[in-house]
């Protein structure tokens, strides 16, 4: 039976309940949006541990304390910071008037876009779900939600959790496969936020354009680190390593490979190698090491990297012994080097444990190579010079840099986080999320004293005189 007409019935269904609710309220007030920020907030408090356990399912094994880390953390902080400074956000910004037009007054109110989309992707699928939430709840907004059917057992939880606590004028959790998502793409949202791969954000993109519904994309990319000369390498590796073993890299701001001076990739192989078995003593047993998420991953990454063998690539294994386990779908991570820059490990983002690296003779050098790729969603650059490092932050682009670490600047609810280029568009995290969610609507106040008369027909020497004495301004 064809189920497409019940389908898009029930989405036309959710999002008519919910455009009725902004048309009866269309500007609620802080106590509305309040308690709405402390629901949610409450919902991941209590249920915290439930949620960490059907993530771990999904994965076939993701430790609940990286979970509750990478995921529960970072959304409670959020909500935190949507509450201590949401008031303040919704209040009208005053704004300048050009000095021909004074006395009168201007103000930027943002006002509510009214009803949100927001798609989630697999990788981490609570804070990528709870972060644009938030914003969009405190901006006053009602939000339908996809969540990932790669992660199966979180969704279903986080819906059924999340009827509880929410009418669904309010929140709408929606489940189901591509056929959903393209769906729920093509409702006439007041705007749409999409994180996942490049190619499902392109359709993304074409099914809101129907509607003109504005996109934010938040996408990924090869992010790439670069050790300047002279860095400690021990160093670099650590906080390489951290970025990149982190739910077993499948991060879309994970470090995707790494450009370091020639002559130091033996050095570096070997600090990366003690370092990984310092934070996995057990090598791909460890309870803390987290699987690939499913076997259709797992599989695309060993296809990466039995390419870039058979090419002449050199593979250098971070843990002792067992290098993959079929059954739990569980790779151990690995550096490359001598990879041709044609195989799919070098063209494709990795988004798993697998760290190309890439010698280069001069930081001249090493700036073009980034300069020539597509434009990534995180550049870590790694330099205790303060010149070189501004001069390489003026001459690159990328949506976000963390200096000297890794993936800290996600956790910054004072930064906005998104992407540029081809890693994305538009950003959210504390206000900048806020305002992504508002119309930022321009208002005047005429006064009674206004001169506006002066300009108004007939035209004539008055007008002359007047237009001559506006452009000396």
């Amino acid at each position: 039976m064809d189920r497409a007409p019940d389908l898009a019935t029930a989405l036309q269904h959710a999002f008519s309940t919910q455009r009725a609710a902004c048309d009866a309220q269309p500007f609620p007030d802080w106590a509305v949006r309040r308690d709405r920020l402390r629901r949610l907030q409450a919902l991941l408090r209590q249920q915290a541990a439930t949620f960490a356990e059907a993530i771990d399912a999904d994965f076939g094994g993701r430790p609940p304390p990286e979970t509750g880390l990478l995921e529960l953390v970072p959304s409670l902080a959020g909500i935190a910071d949507a509450l201590r400074h949401g008031r303040r956000w919704m209040q009208p910004r005053a704004a300048a008037v050009s000095p021909w037009f004074l006395p009168a007054r201007a103000h930027v109110l943002p006002q509510p876009l009214g009803v949100v989309g927001i798609i989630a992707p697999w990788n981490y699928p609570l804070v990528l779900a709870v972060a644009p939430l938030t914003a969009a709840l405190a901006a006053g907004n009602r939000a339908m939600l996809k969540l990932s059917e790669f992660t199966p057992t979180f969704s279903a939880v986080f819906a059924q959790r999340a009827a509880q606590v929410f009418g669904a004028d309010e929140v709408a959790v929606v489940q189901g496969d591509a056929d959903i998502g393209a769906a729920f793409s093509a409702l006439p949202f007041d705007h749409l936020l999409f994180t996942g791969s490049t190619g499902v954000g392109r359709r993304v993109m074409a099914a809101a354009a129907a509607n003109l519904t504005p996109v934010t994309l938040e996408l990924g990319g090869k992010s790439p680190a670069i050790i300047a000369p002279g860095y400690d390498l021990q160093h670099a590796a650590r906080r390489i390593l951290f970025g990149k073993l982190l739910n077993a890299g499948q991060t879309c701001i994970a470090p995707d490979h790494v450009l370091l001076p020639r002559g130091a990739e033996a050095d570096f192989i070997a600090a990366c190698r003690a370092e990984a078995q310092q934070l996995y003593p057990d090598g791909l047993r460890s309870p803390d090491y987290t699987s690939i998420v499913d076997h259709r991953q797992y599989s695309r990454l060993l296809g990466l990297l039995g390419e870039a063998r058979a090419s002449g690539a050199q593979v250098h294994p971070l843990f002792e012994g067992v290098q993959a386990d079929d059954l739990r779908h569980r790779l151990a991570p690995a550096l490359v080097s001598d990879a041709p820059p044609t195989v799919r490990l070098m063209t494709e983002e990795i988004f798993g444990p697998l760290l190309p690296l890439l010698p280069y003779d001069d930081l001249e050098q090493a700036v073009a190579m980034l300069r020539s790729q597509p434009r990534p969603l995180a550049l870590y650059w790694f330099d205790h010079d303060r010149h070189r490092t501004r001069q390489a932050l003026l001459r690159t682009h990328a949506g976000g840099v963390t200096v000297n670490d890794t993936l800290l600047h996600f956790a910054q609810d004072g930064l906005p986080f998104g992407g540029v280029g081809a890693s994305g568009m538009g950003h959210y995290h504390g206000r900048w999320g806020f305002d992504t969610f508002s119309q930022l609507k321009p208002v005047l106040f005429q006064s009674r004293l206004s001169g506006i008369g002066l300009a108004a027909p007939p035209y004539g020497p008055r007008t002359r005189w007047l237009m001559k004495l506006m452009g000396r301004l």
